[in-house]
């Protein structure tokens, strides 16, 4: 079995500049306001639709995001409906095959002590043999996935577009929100406050409740 802690990864290249400029063309076809684009004109233009309200121009860029989490958190993820997903099958994928190391991986859980680790690992280790055991008496992947574990590392493909990666950092960042969400989460926020210019400059993980 192996135990390895969660992480996200980017999948679309980023030009921040570019779009916002994206963003400001789209935008500004509901003012014709077109003639007021210069090469430093995306950012104020943007910010200001922020803050009036007018998140739709947003949906003119998507963005894809891959999360390496626990099947727990990936079925919090999958609740945003306004986004595409592809998801490793637990159906069609036999973690039995030397292309998985013939062992379940696991996600290592954020908020355990040593004796709670313990517990759980020792769980893990008896979801692990049941899952072979049905396997070898004759279960397919799809059946002998029965027995696996919540906590079973998962990869899932988001694609979405700006409105909704703002929708989702607001609620899956929050203080109330899952600590394994929060830990994939936060970090992603960062990252594309880093790339991604004004979009999520508004965004405080640490003054948003979810609902």
């Amino acid at each position: 079995m192996k135990i390895i802690n969660p992480y996200t990864e980017i999948l679309t290249p980023l030009d921040g500049q570019a779009i916002l400029q994206h963003i400001e063309l789209c935008g500004r076809v509901c003012y014709k306001s077109e003639d007021k684009i210069t090469d430093t004109s995306a950012a104020k233009f943007v910010a200001g639709i922020i803050k009036r309200g007018h998140e739709a121009v947003l949906e003119h860029f998507d963005i894809t995001v891959k999360f390496v989490c626990d099947r727990g958190v990936s079925h919090e993820i999958v609740r945003h409906r306004m986004a595409s997903y592809c998801q490793e099958s637990t159906r069609y994928c036999n973690y039995s095959k030397d292309a998985f190391g013939s062992e379940i991986t696991v996600i290592r859980p954020s908020f355990l002590d040593a004796q709670g680790f313990a517990i759980w690992k020792r769980s893990c280790e008896a979801a692990e043999i049941a899952y072979f055991d049905l396997l070898d008496w004759g279960c397919t992947p799809q059946e002998a996935r029965a027995v696996l574990p919540t906590c079973l590392k998962t990869e899932v493909v988001m694609t979405a577009n700006l409105r909704e990666w703002r929708h989702f950092f607001k609620l899956r960042t929050a203080p109330a929100a899952h600590p394994q969400m929060r830990e994939v989460a936060i970090p992603l926020l960062h990252q594309m406050r880093s790339q991604v210019p004004v979009i999520f400059d508004d965004i405080e993980e640490a003054t948003h409740e979810t609902v």
